[in-house]
């Protein structure tokens, strides 16, 4: 999944810190904790969250590898090498980013842009401060709203994350993009009935559409489809990380003990663009 993300934003540019202190006032202005979420504040959900994203209990670096593999593709590294020279100041906005893991993956496509992630998660901001040496990390919840000036990034990610369409069409530069990453219907599609997951509607790339409330206009549409061999230990991680991670999980960790050692499991993501208004 990672490539055409990075293809995506690739695309789209024109055209380093490890703490929100060092990111450019351009982008945060002066001072910009006012807008971030307290800790305290976070929803009850995200403990559980962190301890995904603990060292150690992610989804198989197999697994890991190929999705990036798929989301930089060669289109995207000559993307990339167009855009070598694109200005040093552009920068991409990644909501939602956990560890930092894809923009990361960006940052290596494009490599005069700098990075910001972004998560309501303290164990995952701390861990995206640390991704790559031209990204920061800032704590804050974004329905809450972004702690970024207005027009001051030129791309904004969303890898199945939350998506607040007026923030984040206040702070992307005129004509700038907003990349989506969203599960298709076929999505952990061989473990929806055994584990009795929340399955995805198929209409939901036309909500999204819906959700963005007039203020982008679609440019590009991909679909990214492969298949993973995930252990118990797998499954048992992507599950915690969606919406039926809060479904029964005893009955859901009886059903994922009877399952193979290693299960095929498909992964289908749409990674949709769109400029803004």
């Amino acid at each position: 999944m990672a490539e055409a993300l990075a293809r995506a934003v690739a695309a789209s540019l024109p055209g380093h810190s490890r703490t929100t202190t060092d990111l450019p006032t351009a982008v945060f202005g002066a001072d910009p904790t006012p807008a971030a979420t307290p800790v305290a504040q976070v929803p009850h959900h995200f403990p559980a969250r962190a301890g995904v994203i603990a060292p150690g209990s992610s989804v198989s670096a197999s697994s890991s590898t190929r999705l990036t593999a798929t989301l930089l593709s060669s289109t995207a590294r000559a993307r990339a090498v167009a855009d070598r020279s694109a200005s040093a100041g552009a920068a991409v906005l990644e909501i939602g980013a956990g560890t930092g893991y894809y923009l990361a993956a960006v940052l290596d496509a494009v490599p005069a842009v700098r990075g910001i992630a972004l998560d309501v998660s303290k164990a995952a901001a701390r861990r995206a401060a640390r991704a790559h040496s031209r990204a920061g990390s800032v704590l804050a919840d974004a329905w809450r709203g972004l702690p970024v000036r207005d027009a001051a990034v030129d791309a904004v990610v969303c890898v199945f994350a939350p998506r607040n369409a007026e923030e984040v069409a206040r702070v992307l530069t005129p004509g700038g993009r907003f990349v989506v990453v969203t599960p298709t219907s076929r999505h952990l599609a061989e473990l929806i009935g055994p584990l009795d997951m929340v399955s995805v509607d198929e209409a939901k790339e036309d909500r999204l559409a819906e959700s963005l409330g007039g203020r982008f206009d679609l440019v590009a549409r991909e679909r990214v489809e492969y298949a993973m061999g995930l252990s118990r230990a797998d499954v048992a991680n992507v599950v915690a990380m969606g919406p039926s991670a809060f479904h029964d999980a005893e009955r859901r960790a009886e059903r994922i003990a009877g399952l193979p050692d290693s299960m095929p499991v498909t992964a289908s993501v749409s990674v949709a663009t769109y400029r803004v208004r």
